[in-house]
């Protein structure tokens, strides 16, 4: 009988709290469902206003996730406070294991950062040509944490976007044209006027050398070296015919250079020879 007795008094002990705690449980069940409804939604509108605006595709992932992730967040705060918790002791220990990750992730979030600042103000973009980090090759892809080359050998290079942020950049596709400088070394005893008039002609022949008034191809005289008197040679192209010219230019330059019996001299030095032997005597 005493067992029947304390069981009734448990009963109508926490059967009371459970009843007090009732409204609350549902309330917060009601708060979950309907956050989780206006979150819906939310994502939904975030979605439709990227679908209007031309932001990079990881950009864009990465926001929607963002947003969808803090809104989940903060309704998981309010159904804890709403159970009962004390808001004050939740924020404090979120705020202290958001401030220990962040010392323990320094690295990943310069590298984020730097990432959110490439997508956002797009030095490139996927497809150009760049030099950074001593490295050259095409963006193959752009991450939040690092970006993608493929070299001009075929490798796959991997750029932290941190320092790839912070660094300077060199895009060659951007502005879809580029200037060559090309330097020929001739003879001191060479015919500087004939040897201008070569490499001026050979550029001028060539249907891919822009011709227009602020971009005409031009020879000069760029230096009176040690061994050589050095022209450069310059002339603008666009993007895609710009390897095939500078190899084309290198090569029939120092064949037409040298078909009209103007030489490319190489670097000399003079030795003179003492017999110290001699000397001491």
């Amino acid at each position: 009988m005493e067992k029947f007795q304390d069981l009734d008094i448990y009963i109508e002990k926490y059967g009371q709290k459970l009843i007090d705690f009732l409204p609350s449980l549902i309330g917060t069940v009601l708060m979950l469902l309907i956050g989780l409804w206006i979150i819906k939604i939310v994502n939904r509108f975030i979605r439709k206003f990227f679908d209007k605006k031309d932001y990079e595709p990881t950009l864009e992932n990465f926001i929607a996730s963002l947003i969808n992730w803090g809104l989940k967040i903060l309704l998981f705060v309010l159904v804890i406070t709403q159970l009962g918790v004390e808001s004050a002791s939740l924020v404090a220990i979120i705020g202290a294991a958001g401030l220990a990750v962040g010392f323990a992730l320094q690295g990943t979030l310069s590298n984020f950062a730097g990432g959110v600042l490439i997508l956002l103000l797009k030095p490139f973009k996927v497809g150009h040509w760049i030099k950074a980090q001593g490295v050259e090759g095409t963006v193959k892809e752009i991450s939040i944490f690092n970006t993608r080359l493929i070299t001009f050998g075929n490798q796959l290079a991997i750029i932290p976007n941190g320092k790839l942020s912070n660094e300077n950049i060199i895009n060659y596709t951007e502005e879809g044209v580029r200037r060559e400088t090309l330097t020929f070394g001739i003879s001191y005893d060479d015919d500087i006027k004939q040897a201008k008039q070569i490499l001026l002609d050979l550029v001028s022949e060539q249907e891919t050398v822009f011709k227009i008034e602020d971009k005409m191809p031009m020879v000069a005289v760029a230096e009176l070296g040690d061994s050589s008197v050095n022209l450069t040679v310059r002339y603008w192209a666009n993007n895609e015919d710009f390897w095939a010219l500078r190899w084309l230019v290198l090569e029939e330059g120092k064949t037409r250079l040298e078909a009209a019996g103007i030489s490319i001299p190489f670097p000399q030095r003079d030795l003179h020879h003492f017999n110290l032997e001699g000397l001491k005597k």
